[in-house]
């Protein structure tokens, strides 16, 4: 059987495959290193909508921050290049998730857990800060797990680095997500970024060890209330020196927060504590950062109009799985998470139909191009409009397997529309003989 050659998107020395991330100015794409097989996230800008949007200076900041950080708990930027129309940034690829999946799934942690997972990223924010680096935006969702169950902090997008505060010694852009935001830049009276850091890692212990928020009100101003006057409850399970860590750190007053140095002196936190030892690398060389803005001819993508699902290899299935276990691809039923998938029986187009149909009762907005669709839910959720992406991937000529991803609004929101979708394709979901003999019995 002559099967077609299928032509490979390539970046460089890298071979471009699924999308792993989609957000407003940038795309995150599984790729691999074709001379080491290493496999890589791929960050994909698109150069004029950034400089339309006024973002180039952020994209910049980001990217230097990224070079400035060399850190086992920190995804690493490995290189940056650039085409005529597009920036690509190399990252890391962390394939353990996200901590906030391991909160909405297994709810609370015990507190030896949730200790390790704060150790970390407690030392890799003091070692940012040493550097002068500020994340700002610390959260569960900017916090991935790598294979071992390390945690590793992403998205720099919204750093500040130390030359970019004011003559008054302070950082003033307001940004993050306000039930992580310290009240100091809620007030936008200027801040210092390691103190704000400190007060997010706060919010994040609370989280792990409470499973849930420590400020959390739907009206936007009782939210900021509770914040700025540091208005929270803890459990009663929780041990006192937690409690009295968490006290401690979530003080509204930034000058007599606790600093990550008394954090590093504290009884709890130094439980079983073992800092991790790393070459630190000196690459603070930034002359590529403005070449990637600048059109250039080294680095070409090679386009083409996919006329069929993009066959997807025995690779690429195993770094999607958790480790070497398959099971979760080709279940319903798997946890939840921003991004999950559903193996379905049939050619690509019935598939594309069916989804057509399954999502349009539920309010949403249908586009499509090639075997990609964008669903958009018309009704406003929680957090804005609910934006779906799907990609459908050929793993046999009848069998078929789609990604379904968030692009926009509530985590949860997407659960709730993930639930409904894969129980209206239920007709056409693949199941392998032995569940279906369970089923039958």
């Amino acid at each position: 059987m002559n099967r077609r050659q299928q032509v490979k998107r390539r970046v460089g020395k890298y071979e471009v495959g699924r999308t792993i991330g989609e957000g407003t100015f940038a795309k995150v794409k599984f790729a691999r290193n074709s001379e080491t097989g290493e496999p890589v996230a791929l960050k994909i800008l698109d150069k004029e909508k950034v400089l339309k949007h006024k973002m180039a200076e952020q994209i910049r900041r980001e990217i230097a921050t990224m070079k400035l950080i060399k850190h086992p708990n920190v995804v690493q930027l490995y290189e940056v290049m650039a085409s005529k129309t597009k920036i690509f940034i190399i990252l890391e690829y962390v394939t353990g998730g996200e901590l906030f999946d391991k909160i909405v799934n297994d709810g609370r942690m015990k507190e030896n857990e949730a200790r390790r997972y704060f150790q970390q990223l407690v030392h890799a924010v003091d070692y940012c800060h040493s550097r002068g680096v500020y994340h700002r935006d610390l959260k569960p969702e900017n916090l991935l797990l790598d294979a071992y169950g390390n945690l590793k902090i992403s998205d720099f997008g919204l750093s500040a680095l130390s030359q970019q505060v004011r003559d008054d010694g302070l950082l003033h852009t307001s940004c993050g997500t306000p039930n992580y935001v310290a009240p100091e830049v809620l007030n936008d009276r200027g801040y210092d970024g390691a103190t704000a850091d400190m007060w997010s890692c706060g919010v994040i212990l609370y989280v792990l060890l409470a499973g849930y928020l420590p400020f959390d009100d739907s009206n936007l101003m009782n939210l900021y209330k509770k914040i700025s006057s540091g208005e929270f409850n803890c459990p009663p399970w929780l041990s006192l020196g937690a409690m009295k860590l968490i006290t401690r750190i979530l003080d509204p007053n930034p000058m007599t927060r606790v600093t990550p140095q008394e954090v590093f002196e504290d009884e709890w936190f130094k439980k079983d504590y073992k800092p991790p030892v790393f070459e630190e690398k000196d690459d603070s060389n930034m002359d590529d950062i403005d070449a990637v803005f600048k059109d250039s001819e080294e680095h070409h993508v090679t386009e083409r109009k996919e006329e069929q699902p993009a066959a997807i290899n025995a690779f690429e299935i195993i770094s999607m799985s958790r480790g070497l276990n398959l099971e979760n691809l080709f279940d319903p039923e798997q946890e939840f998470k921003k991004e999950t998938r559903i193996t379905l029986r049939g050619g690509a187009n019935e598939i594309i139909e069916k989804i057509e149909e399954a999502a349009k009762p539920l309010g949403f907005d249908v586009q499509k191009k090639n075997y990609k669709m964008r669903l958009e839910n018309v009704k406003a959720g929680r957090k804005g409009n609910l934006n779906v992406a799907t990609e459908i991937f050929q793993v046999a000529p009848s069998l078929h397997m789609v990604q379904v991803s968030k692009s926009k609004g509530d985590t949860l929101e997407f659960h709730k529309f993930y639930k409904k979708l894969s129980n209206s394709l239920e007709q056409v979901v693949w199941t392998n003989n032995e569940a279906k003999k369970e089923t039958s019995m």
